[in-house]
C-alpha cells in the first residue's frame, strides 16, 4: 500500500504544482446515511444460547473494531493455514493486484504531462559537393564532407485551466477504485474460504449423524427380525424397518456429493487444480464461536465497506470528468522550442547554431455541439454514479442488517433445535424400551426414529448456520481490511 500512498501523494502535487483554479466541480465525499442503527427496532444485546456446541451466547459490542485477521477469532489452525494459501495462489487476487499496479502507472505517467516534455535527436550526414573544385594531377576536385547536427525541442501545454489536472485527478480516482476492488476481492475471498470450511465441517457431520443413525436402524432391524421369527410382529413390521434403513442410506451419496463439491470449491479457492485438491478437513466441533461480535457504528461503515469507497471512487472519477470536459471547451495553449548546431568536418563549412521558439493558442469555433454534447454526456455519467452510490451504500447497510437478524435467529433456531433433538431422542428411547417389553407396537417406535433422525441432522445444520452467520456479519462491516499489517502505512477509516 505505500505505493498506493505515493500515487496519491504525487497526484496531489501535481494538481497544484501549477497554481490556479480547475474548472468543473470540486469532489466532495458523500455524508455518512444519519441513522443511528442497521435495524428498525433495537438490537438485543447478545443471541439466544444453547447447551450444544456452537450454542455459546454471542454479544453485540458497538464501536468493536475488527482485526485484520478476523478469521483467527474461529481459533481452528486448519482454518488460518487454508486461509493463507488461498491469499498466496487465488489467481482473482493476483489480478486484482495487477490492476492496481497498472491504475497506479497510468497516474504517474499522466502525471508528467504537467511538465515541460524535451527531446534530443542528433543526425550526421556524408555528402559529396556537387560542383567540381580545382584540378589535381588534371582531374577535378570534388570535395565530400560530413555535417553533423544536435538539436533539443521542447513542449508545453500550459495546464491554464485545469483539464489536465481533472484528468490526473479522474486517473488517481480508478487508481483509488483499484485499491479498494482489490481488498473487495482480500475480504470475498477469506469470507468465502471460511464459509466454505463452515459447509464442509457441517457436512461431515451431517454425515456422521445419518451413519450413526444407520447403525441404530441396523440394531432395530436386528431386533425386529428376532421379534418376527417369535412371532411377536409381522412381515410387514420386518419389512417397513428395513425401508427405513434403506431410506436413510440413500440420503448419503447426496451429502458425499455436496462434501465433494464444497471440498473443490475450497481447492479452487486455493487457486489450485482439481487433482490438487486441499487436504484440509474441518469438523463443527473444533471451531469456536467468537464471544463478542462487533457492531461498527453507521457513520463508519461506509469509510469500512470496500465495495462502498469502491463506488464513492467511481463517482469521484465521474465527477473530475466534468471538469476535463468543461476544459475541452476552453482554449488550449501550447508552447515549443528547439535549439540545436550543426557542424562540417570540412574546413569549408564552420559549425552554426540555430534557435526557435514559438507560442500557440487554439479555441474551437464550431464542432456541431460535439463538446458540449461531451460534457453533458460526462454530467450523466457522474449522476449516474451518485445513484450507484446510493444504491451501493443501501446495499451495504442491508448486508450489515441481515447477518445480525440472521444471527439472532439462527441462535434461536438452533435453541429451539438443541430442545427438539433431546426430546426427540428421548421419545425414541422411551419407545424402543416400550417396544423390547412388548408394550408398543412397532409403528410408534418407527415414527419416534424418523423425527429423531430429522431433528438431529437439523442440529447439525443449525450449528453450521451459527459460524457461517459469524462470518457474513464480519463481510458485511468490512473485515477489518484497514487493521492488516499487509497494508503498509496505516490508513485511518475516517481519512482516504
Amino acid at each position: 500500500m505505500g505505493r498506493n500512498i505515493c500515487v496519491t501523494a504525487i497526484a496531489g502535487a501535481a494538481a497544484f504544482a501549477l497554481g490556479g483554479c480547475a474548472v468543473g466541480p470540486d469532489f466532495h465525499r458523500p455524508p455518512a446515511p444519519d441513522v443511528a442503527g442497521y435495524t428498525r427496532g433495537p438490537l438485543a444485546a447478545q443471541t439466544a444460547s444453547a447447551t450444544t456446541h456452537g450454542g455459546e451466547p454471542q454479544r453485540f459490542v458497538r464501536a468493536l473494531d475488527i482485526p485484520g485477521q478476523w478469521w483467527t477469532l474461529f481459533r481452528s489452525e486448519p482454518l488460518n493455514r487454508l486461509i493463507g494459501q488461498a491469499l498466496r495462489g487465488n489467481p482473482d487476487l493476483d489480478a486484482a493486484q495487477a490492476a492496481l499496479r497498472q491504475a497506479n502507472e497510468q497516474v504517474l505517467a499522466r502525471a508528467g504531462g504537467l511538465l515541460p516534455s524535451v527531446g534530443a535527436a542528433i543526425q550526421s550526414e556524408r555528402a559529396r559537393a556537387p560542383v567540381a573544385g580545382a584540378l589535381i594531377g588534371g582531374r577535378p576536385y570534388i570535395p565530400t564532407f560530413s555535417v553533423t547536427t544536435a538539436s533539443l525541442s521542447l513542449f508545453y501545454a500550459p495546464d491554464v485551466f485545469g483539464g489536465m489536472r481533472r484528468q490526473i485527478e479522474s486517473l488517481a480516482a480508478q487508481a483509488e477504485y483499484q485499491r479498494f476492488q482489490l481488498e473487495a476481492t482480500y475480504l470475498t475471498l477469506t469470507a468465502n474460504v471460511v464459509i466454505a470450511a463452515v459447509q464442509e465441517a457441517s457436512l461431515r457431520g451431517q454425515i456422521r449423524a445419518v451413519e450413526e443413525i444407520l447403525r441404530i436402524d441396523g440394531d432395530e432391524l436386528d431386533l425386529v427380525r428376532q421379534k418376527f421369527r417369535v412371532g411377536v410382529v409381522s412381515q410387514a413390521d420386518v419389512l417397513l424397518q428395513k425401508a427405513a434403513l434403506e431410506q436413510t442410506r440413500a440420503s448419503l451419496p447426496a451429502l458425499q456429493k455436496q462434501l465433494a463439491q464444497v471440498t473443490g470449491r475450497l481447492t479452487a479457492l486455493a487457486g489450485r487444480l482439481p487433482s490438487q485438491e486441499v487436504r484440509a478437513t474441518f469438523d463443527l466441533d473444533s471451531l469456536r464461536l467468537p464471544r463478542e461480535l462487533p457492531v461498527s457504528l453507521p457513520s463508519r461503515l461506509v469509510r469500512q465497506r470496500p465495495d462502498v469507497r469502491a463506488a464513492e471512487a467511481q463517482l469521484h472519477a465521474a465527477s473530475a470528468a466534468v471538469g476535463v470536459a468543461t476544459a475541452n471547451q476552453l482554449p488550449q495553449f501550447s508552447i515549443t522550442a528547439a535549439f540545436g548546431a550543426s557542424a562540417t568536418g570540412s574546413e569549408t563549412f564552420p559549425g552554426s547554431g540555430v534557435w526557435s521558439v514559438a507560442g500557440s493558442a487554439a479555441q474551437t469555433l464550431f464542432d456541431a455541439g460535439a463538446l458540449l454534447h461531451k460534457k453533458r454526456a460526462a454530467v450523466a455519467a457522474f449522476d449516474q454514479a451518485a445513484a450507484q452510490y446510493r444504491s451501493t451504500v443501501i446495499g451495504a447497510f442491508h448486508g450489515v442488517s441481515d447477518a445480525l437478524r440472521a444471527l439472532q435467529f439462527d441462535a434461536d433456531a438452533l435453541a429451539a433445535q438443541d430442545a427438539a433433538e433431546r426430546s426427540a431422542f428421548a421419545s425414541l428411547d422411551l419407545a424402543r424400551r416400550q417396544f423390547r417389553a412388548n408394550t408398543a407396537d412397532y409403528l410408534t417406535v418407527l415414527s419416534a426414529e424418523r423425527t429423531w433422525e430429522q431433528a438431529r441432522t437439523g442440529l447439525v445444520q443449525a450449528q453450521g448456520n451459527r459460524y457461517a452467520d459469524t462470518a457474513a456479519l464480519f463481510q458485511a462491516l468490512g473485515g477489518g481490511w484497514w487493521n492488516r499489517a499487509d497494508t503498509g502505512k496505516r490508513r485511518s477509516v475516517r481519512g482516504r
